[in-house]
C-alpha cells in the first residue's frame, strides 16, 4: 500500500497524526516482488505473444465470416429469409366452359372444399410432428395412417400441398378454416368441381377430369401444373386441356412464425379459361342415343356406334358410342366399387367405338374399290362381269359371292346395289384376262380415302385402322402375300380394319364430289377477355377422283336404296344413297354389321355411318336403325329447328 493511497483514504480525519507515517515504513525496497516484476514471472513474452496471436486469428475468422455471410452469401440468404417470410399461393383460374351449337351449357363448374397439408409447416421434431398429424387426423376423422402415407412420400420441408380429404361440404368446411388458424400446416382450400349437365350423352366426347399424376406433371413442367391439380383425361377435357385450363395467377402472403398468413403483399389474377362451343345440338345427341338405346335392347345387341357428319364440311353433327357412361362419376372422384362394375363389363362402356374401335370394313369399302377402278382405266359404267356365285383359283381355292347361284351379269351400279363379290374380286385382284388394281393399287386408294391413317379429328386416342400389305404380313405373319388376300382385301375382308368415324369420312368424299374432310368437334372458341376464333373446315385432300367417277359410284349407292340390298330406306321422304356390309370377323361369333350412306341424294347435308357389333346382316340389322335415325332428323328435328 503506497503513502499516497494512505493519505487519500484519511486525509479528512482529524485523529490521525501526519506524522504517524513514514516512506520507510512502505517497504519499497520490496516492489520488484509485489509490482510488475511479479507478473513477468507467471506471463512469459512468448506467452504473452501467442495469446495475442490467436485473438488475432479468432478476429480474422470472425471477420472472414460475416464477410462470406453478407457479401459472398448475403442475397442468397436474404431471399431464404423473404421465403421463410413469405408464401407463394396460386389462384385458380375458373376452367373454361363447353356449350353445343345451340349455346346450352354442357358443362359447369361448383365449388368444393379440400382439406391439404403442407408438410413444411409441420415441426421437424418426429414426435412433435406425429402429435400435429393426430391433431388434423382428429379434426377430420380420419385415420392417422392415411395421412401419414400421403405425406411420409415426400421431404418434411416439401413445399407443395398435398390433398388429404377432398369434397368436404360447405359446413363442414367453413368450421375446419376456422379452425385450421390454430393448427399448422393445416390449409382449407376451395376448388372448382367439374358437373356434366348431359352425363351419359356426352361421356365419350367431353370426357373427363382427373387429378394430375407425376408423369402428366413431369410432361407439362413449363406449365406449371400445381401438385393437387386436375387435368383432363378424356374426350375434349384432354384434347383441349390447355385452352380450357386458363392462366393461373398468383398472391405471394406474408406469413409469421408458425406460418399463419398475415398479410398479401402481392397478387397477379387468374385468367379463365376459354369456353368451347361445339358442332353438336344436345338435344339431337340425346334423342339419337335414346333412338339407339331403344333399338338395342329390341334386338339385344348392346355395343353400337353411330357416326353422323356434314359431308360439306366434316363438322361432327352426331357421335354415339354403346353403351356409354356416366362421367360426373369420375368428376365426383369415383368409387372403387363404380370403378371395377365399368371396367369388368363385359361390353366396355369406357371404351369409344366411333373413333378407336377396329373392324373389318365388310361391303362398305367395295365404293372405294369401284372408284380406284374407275379412276385407272380397269372399268368403265358399262364394264359387265358374269357373277355365277363366285370365282375357283387355280381350281383349287374358291372364292365365294353371297348369294348362292350369282347375281348374273353384272355392270358397277349392280355391283354396288347388291354387294356382288365377284365383281370386286375381278377388279381389286384381276382374273384371266382381267389385270384388276392389285395389292398395290388396292393401298393406293384405301390410302387417298383416309384408311390407316388417323382422320385428325380434335378428341385423343383415335386409331388408324390397317390396310395390310405384303411388307405387314411377312414381318407380322412371317407369310407370303397370295391373291386371296387381295380378294379378300378388296371387300373389305381378311386383315383390313377401320373405324367408324373413318367410314363416315369416306362416305362423305361421294357425296361432296370429292373432298375429304379432317373431321372436327368444335366450331368456335371465346376467351374470356372477348377474343373470338372460328375453326374453319379443313380439307385433307381432294381431287383425287374425278367428277365423273364420283357420280357413277354415287348414282351405284343411290340404287341401293332404290334396287339393292337397303331398300327399306326407300321408304323415307327423303332421297338416301349408301352401301350396306355384313363384315367376317370370327367364326365363332356373329358378324358385324353395317350401314353407311348421305342424304338427301342431292345436295347432301348429313353422312350416317350405322355399325352394330355381332349384329349379323347389314341390310338386316343396321339398315332399320339408320331408317329410324333418318326419319327423325328429317320430319322432326330440322321441321323443328
Amino acid at each position: 500500500m503506497s503513502k499516497l493511497f494512505i493519505k487519500r483514504e484519511y486525509k479528512n480525519a482529524k485523529e490521525i497524526d501526519s506524522d504517524f507515517f513514514c516512506e520507510e515504513d512502505l517497504g519499497t525496497e520490496n516492489k520488484s516482488e509485489t509490482g510488475d516484476e511479479f507478473l513477468g514471472k507467471h506471463l512469459s513474452e512468448n506467452k504473452i505473444n501467442a495469446f495475442l496471436l490467436v485473438v488475432i486469428i479468432c478476429i480474422i475468422i470472425i471477420f472472414g465470416r460475416t464477410f462470406h455471410l453478407q457479401v459472398v452469401k448475403g442475397q442468397y440468404y436474404s431471399q431464404l429469409a423473404e421465403i421463410n417470410r413469405t408464401r407463394e399461393n396460386p389462384i385458380i383460374a375458373p376452367r373454361g366452359l363447353i356449350y353445343d351449337s345451340q349455346s346450352r351449357a354442357l358443362v359447369k363448374n361448383l365449388p368444393i372444399f379440400d382439406a391439404l397439408i403442407l408438410p413444411k409447416d409441420l415441426t421437424l421434431n418426429e414426435e412433435k410432428r406425429n402429435d400435429q398429424i393426430k391433431i388434423i387426423a382428429d379434426l377430420l376423422q380420419i385415420e392417422n395412417e392415411e395421412i401419414k402415407q400421403k405425406i411420409n412420400k415426400y421431404p418434411k420441408n416439401f413445399n407443395y400441398y398435398i390433398s388429404i380429404k377432398e369434397n368436404i361440404e360447405y359446413e363442414e368446411a367453413i368450421w375446419l378454416k376456422i379452425q385450421a388458424q390454430q393448427i399448422s400446416g393445416l390449409y382449407i382450400e376451395t376448388r372448382n368441381q367439374r358437373s356434366y349437365n348431359y352425363g351419359a350423352e356426352f361421356s365419350h366426347i367431353l370426357g373427363y377430369l382427373g387429378k394430375v399424376t407425376e408423369k402428366e406433371l413431369a410432361a407439362r413442367i413449363d406449365d406449371k401444373y400445381l401438385f393437387n391439380d386436375y387435368i383432363g383425361k378424356t374426350g375434349l377435357e384432354l384434347s383441349y386441356e390447355q385452352e380450357l385450363r386458363g392462366k393461373y395467377g398468383k398472391e405471394e402472403i406474408e406469413v409469421d412464425v408458425t406460418g399463419r398468413e398475415t398479410k398479401v403483399i402481392f397478387k397477379e389474377e387468374a385468367v379463365s379459361g376459354s369456353n368451347l362451343i361445339l358442332t353438336i345440338d344436345a338435344e339431337l345427341q340425346k334423342k339419337i342415343r335414346d333412338i339407339c338405346l331403344k333399338y338395342a335392347d329390341k334386338i339385344n345387341k348392346h355395343r353400337i356406334s353411330i357416326v353422323l357428319l356434314n359431308p360439306q364440311n366434316g363438322q361432327i353433327i352426331s357421335l354415339i358410342s354403346l353403351p356409354d357412361y356416366d362421367n360426373n362419376l369420375f368428376a365426383q372422384g369415383i368409387s372403387q366399387t363404380d370403378y371395377q362394375l365399368l371396367i369388368n363389363d363385359v361390353n366396355n362402356p369406357l371404351f369409344n367405338r366411333t373413333i378407336k374401335g377396329e373392324y373389318p370394313s365388310g361391303s362398305t369399302i367395295k365404293p372405294v374399290v369401284a372408284a380406284g377402278a374407275l379412276e385407272e382405266g380397269l372399268i368403265t359404267a358399262k364394264t359387265n362381269y358374269m357373277s355365277s356365285g363366285g370365282l375357283w383359283l387355280y381350281d383349287r381355292w374358291f372364292f365365294p359371292d353371297w348369294a348362292a347361284g350369282g347375281h348374273g351379269l353384272t355392270n358397277i351400279y349392280k355391283a354396288i346395289a347388291w354387294s356382288v363379290n365377284t365383281y370386286f374380286y375381278i377388279i381389286g385382284g384381276g382374273y384371266e384376262d382381267y389385270p384388276g388394281l392389285g395389292i398395290n393399287g388396292l393401298k393406293k386408294y384405301y390410302d387417298l380415302f383416309g384408311l390407316g391413317l388417323k382422320s385428325g379429328i380434335d378428341l385423343t386416342g383415335e386409331s388408324a385402322g390397317l390396310v395390310p400389305d405384303p411388307a405387314w404380313k411377312m414381318k407380322t405373319k412371317n407369310e407370303e402375300w397370295y391373291i386371296g388376300d387381295t380378294y379378300h382385301l378388296a371387300i373389305g375382308q381378311g386383315d383390313i380394319l377401320v373405324t367408324p368415324l373413318q367410314v363416315a369420312n369416306y362416305t362423305a368424299v361421294f357425296a361432296n364430289q370429292g373432298k375429304l374432310y379432317r373431321p372436327y368437334l368444335v366450331k368456335e372458341i371465346f376467351t374470356n377477355s372477348g377474343e373470338h376464333e372460328t375453326i374453319n373446315p379443313q380439307i385433307t385432300r381432294e381431287n383425287f377422283i374425278s367428277k365423273d367417277n364420283l357420280n357413277i359410284v354415287k348414282n351405284a349407292m343411290r340404287q341401293t336404296i332404290t334396287l339393292g340390298s337397303a331398300q327399306y330406306l326407300d321408304n323415307l321422304n327423303v332421297e338416301v344413297a349408301g352401301k350396306t356390309g355384313t363384315a367376317q370377323w370370327r367364326k365363332d361369333k356373329n358378324n358385324h354389321a353395317w350401314f353407311t350412306g348421305f342424304a338427301p341424294f342431292e345436295n347432301p347435308e348429313i353422312v350416317i355411318t350405322v355399325l352394330i357389333e355381332e349384329g349379323g346382316e347389314g341390310s338386316a340389322v343396321s339398315v332399320p336403325l339408320a331408317y329410324e335415325i333418318l326419319n327423325w332428323y328429317f320430319n322432326d328435328y330440322l321441321l323443328n329447328l
